[in-house]
C-alpha cells in the first residue's frame, strides 16, 4: 500500500468480521474509504432449506458496520456478471466431468475484475478485501502477493490466478493478523459483527450445498459404475454428482472383505464411473506427475524448469515439486504422491511465502 498519500479505497464488505476489520484499519490509516456489498447469484437462489435468506442478514451486518464507522455504504448488483463468469464456468465444468474451483475464479473475475472496474469507474484507486494475504510493493514497481501471517487462515491460495494489474490495485489490510487479534480489534472498535461466525461454502452459494445447486442446473445422466477390469458394479446418477477420491454415497456395497470402493477415474466418453478398492496402490488414485494448463502469473513468470513449493488444494500443505514449462502449459512432479487430484482443480505455486501464481490441473501423467 502506498505510504505517500491517503487513497480513495472501496472496501468489499461481505458482512463478516474480516472485511469489517479491513475497513476499520484502512480508516485508521487515514484513507478515504467507502464500502460496498456485492450482490451475486446467491441473492437469487440463496434461500436455504428452512426458507431463510442468509445474504439479507449479511447486507444488514455490512450496513451496520458502515454506520459504526461513519462511512458510505452501497450495494452493487453483480448478479448478471456472476452468472456469465462464474456460474456458467461451474456448471459447464461439472457437466464436462472436471472439478472447477469457483472461489479462485471469483477473485480474478469478480472481486478484482468486475468489482475493481466498477471501483475505478467511480473514482476509487484500489479495492480492499478481508483476505488473509499480504501485498508487497517492490523497488522495481512490481507487486507481490504473500501468504497471510496466520498459517491457519492464510488465503493466498484463492488469489493464485490474479494478474499483476489486479495485484497493483488490491489491498489486504488484515493479512498481518491472526484471527484472535482480528476479533480483538473488532471488539475494541465496537464493530457489531465482532463475534459473527465465519461463513462456509462456495463464494456465491453461501450455505447451499453444491450438489443441491448442481441438481437444479444439470439433469441426471445415469451411467455405469465399473471396476478397473470393466465389471459393472452399479449405476450413478451423473458424473457431476461424484468427485474423484469419493468413498461414500456411491450406492455400491463393500466386498466380502469389507474393503471400501473409491472413485479413481471418470470416463466422460462412456459416461462411466471407475472405482477400485481404497488402498495406496489403487490405480489412478495417487499420483506425482500432472499436466497444468491456463497458467497465470502474478508478477514474473517461471519460464524454466525449477523446484518450487506448490499447494494442490486450499487446506493442503505446500509440497516441493519440479515445475517444467511446456508448449501448451506445464508439467508438475510432486516430491510425494498426491491423492485424488482432479482435472479442473487449482494448483497454487510459490517461492517461499511469495505467491507466484497458479494453474489448472489437467490429467495425471504416467
Amino acid at each position: 500500500m502506498s505510504k505517500t498519500h491517503p487513497q480513495k479505497i472501496l472496501v468489499a464488505l461481505s458482512g463478516g468480521v474480516d472485511s469489517a476489520v479491513a475497513a476499520c484499519l484502512l480508516q485508521r490509516q487515514g484513507h478515504a474509504i467507502e464500502c460496498a456489498y456485492m450482490k451475486t447469484w446467491m441473492n437469487e437462489e440463496g434461500i436455504d432449506v428452512f426458507g431463510n435468506c442468509p445474504w439479507q442478514q449479511d447486507i444488514e451486518d455490512a450496513r451496520a458496520v458502515c454506520e459504526k464507522l461513519g462511512v458510505p455504504f452501497r450495494v452493487v448488483n453483480l448478479i448478471e456478471q456472476y452468472r456469465e463468469r462464474i456460474v456458467h464456468y461451474l456448471v459447464d465444468g461439472y457437466a464436462g466431468g472436471v472439478t472447477p474451483n469457483p472461489d479462485v475464479l471469483c477473485n480474478r473475475e469478480m472481486k478484482f475484475g468486475v468489482f475493481l472496474d466498477y471501483a475505478k469507474q467511480h473514482g476509487f484507486e484500489a479495492v480492499a478485501t478481508g483476505h488473509y494475504a499480504r501485498r508487497r510493493e517492490n523497488a522495481d514497481g512490481g507487486v507481490d502477493i504473500l501468504e497471510g501471517v496466520d498459517p491457519n487462515k492464510d488465503q493466498s491460495y484463492f488469489l493464485a490466478l490474479m494478474r499483476q494489474e489486479q495485484a497493483q490495485a488490491a489491498r489486504f489490510p488484515v493479512g498481518h493478523l491472526c484471527k484472535d487479534e482480528l476479533r480483538n480489534i473488532a471488539e475494541q472498535a465496537g464493530l457489531p459483527n465482532a463475534r459473527k461466525k465465519d461463513s462456509q461454502g462456495i463464494c456465491f452459494l453461501g450455505k447451499i450445498r453444491i450438489q443441491d445447486f448442481l441438481a437444479k442446473h444439470i439433469p441426471d445422466n445415469p451411467g455405469e459404475i465399473v471396476n478397473t477390469d470393466g465389471k459393472v458394479l452399479g449405476t450413478h446418477r451423473g458424473l457431476h454428482t461424484i468427485t474423484l477420491g469419493q468413498r461414500h454415497g456411491l450406492g455400491i456395497p463393500s466386498n466380502t472383505d469389507h474393503k471400501a470402493y473409491v472413485v479413481v477415474a471418470k470416463d466422460a466418453q462412456k459416461n462411466r464411473l471407475i472405482v477400485a478398492f481404497d488402498a495406496p496402490d489403487a490405480p489412478g488414485l495417487w499420483g506425482t506427475r500432472f499436466s497444468l494448463h491456463s497458467l497465470s502469473w502474478i508478477n514474473t513468470p517461471v519460464s524454466e524448469q525449477r523446484a518450487l513449493p506448490a499447494r494442490p488444494r486450499y487446506r493442503d500443505p505446500k509440497v516441493t515439486a519440479i515445475f517444467t514449462p511446456t508448449d501448451d502449459g506445464a508439467l508438475i512432479e510432486f516430491s510425494t504422491p498426491q491423492r485424488a487430484l482432479a482435472p479442473g482443480q487449482i494448483c497454487a505455486l510459490y517461492d517461499g511465502e511469495v505467491l507466484l501464481g497458479g494453474a489448472v490441473f489437467g490429467e495425471m501423467q504416467k
